[in-house]
């Protein structure tokens, strides 16, 4: 359909460019016209709207999958890694160009991180946690600061596909310590958290089953 296809065209676009790009240059990479664009989502923020939805759609997708469907899942997930490139990209340009449209994108992908990380406690893969909502915000905010921090140190980053590329080898580097630390923890015991929650005024309530 025209409008998936502008959509599309335009997560590449604003991934790529970010979102100081105008609506011809997303018009011409979806051989329509602008007047087009503007006939199926309104103005550039309707459009950006519309992008953001897909994004945190494919994002939520992929996890729940991730998260409910056992081991084999996530790994086949890693072995595809390089498709959910564009969506990364996007998702990092939306935070670096803050204001009200990045605050509610980043907090609708803690909300949904805080979906199916439940949706893995249910599963059975994922221990339950004191805080969900808590435990969601944190790793939302350390996987997209990680990529942040990444292009930052890459300011002359241009293509898609040198960072799917570069999205493999921070795969490549990283999932071995992530699933370590998830795994089999960090500190040998617990009694950090256990100093924690008695410093902590009102500590919440944890039910601990499996």
């Amino acid at each position: 359909m025209t409008a998936e296809r502008i959509r599309d065209a335009a997560i590449l676009r604003y991934g790529r460019d970010g979102f100081s790009i105008g609506l011809r240059a997303v018009a011409a990479d979806a051989g329509v016209t602008a007047g087009l664009v503007v006939h199926h989502f309104g103005s550039k923020e309707g459009l950006r709207k519309a992008c953001d939805a897909h994004v945190l759609g494919v994002i939520r997708s992929a996890k729940l999958k991730a998260t409910t469907g056992g081991p084999g899942a996530a790994i086949a997930q890693l072995a595809e890694i390089e498709e959910y490139a564009p969506m990364a990209l996007y998702s990092l340009r939306s935070l670096q160009a803050g204001g009200d449209l990045a605050t509610e994108f980043m907090a609708q992908m803690c909300r949904d991180a805080e979906e199916y990380l439940e949706a893995g406690v249910e599963s059975g893969l994922i221990r339950p946690s004191r805080d969900p909502s808590g435990r969601a915000r944190y790793l939302a905010m350390q996987a997209m600061g990680s990529l942040l921090l990444w292009i930052s140190l890459h300011p002359g980053f241009r293509e898609v596909d040198d960072f799917r590329k570069e999205l493999r080898q921070i795969s490549d580097q990283i999932t071995l310590p992530a699933l370590e630390l998830f795994s089999e923890g960090l500190f040998v015991d617990r009694k950090l958290l256990d100093e924690y929650l008695m410093y902590v005024c009102d500590p919440p309530a944890f039910d601990a089953k499996p």
